[in-house]
């Protein structure tokens, strides 16, 4: 990635994360945003959100997040507008890295339990 490209994914991402702080959370749900990839042209940037949301279907948080995109890239049009020429289309994500680390850790973790066993 060139240094354009995670230099104005750094700022989205901070711009970004305070938007859906202010307006765009449910209330007791925590929505962070955990990375943003640009493609090479800066049109499309591709926003991971990490949803915190106890007994709350992280699905939904996503869907209210979608249905409001038009006003959250107008907002953020009006953060970044001297930076860039084009405002860039916004694509949301789940970031399901922090599953995919406890997944890890459980294989880890059986792995030492077989060759304890074994041992």
């Amino acid at each position: 990635m060139s240094i354009r490209m995670e230099r104005l994914a750094a700022v989205i991402q901070k711009d970004l994360g305070e938007i859906l702080q202010k307006k765009y959370q449910p209330e007791g749900t925590l929505v962070t945003v955990n990375g943003v990839k640009m493609t090479p042209d800066l049109s499309i940037a591709r926003v991971y959100l990490s949803v915190l949301s106890p007994g709350k279907d992280p699905a939904q948080t996503l869907a209210v997040i979608d249905d409001h995109i038009k006003e959250i890239r107008y907002e953020l049009a009006s953060r970044i507008r001297h930076q860039v020429r084009k405002i860039p289309e916004l694509h949301f994500y789940e970031d399901d890295s922090a599953q995919y680390v406890n997944r890890m850790e459980q294989l880890f973790q059986k792995v030492r339990e077989d060759r304890g066993e074994k041992e």
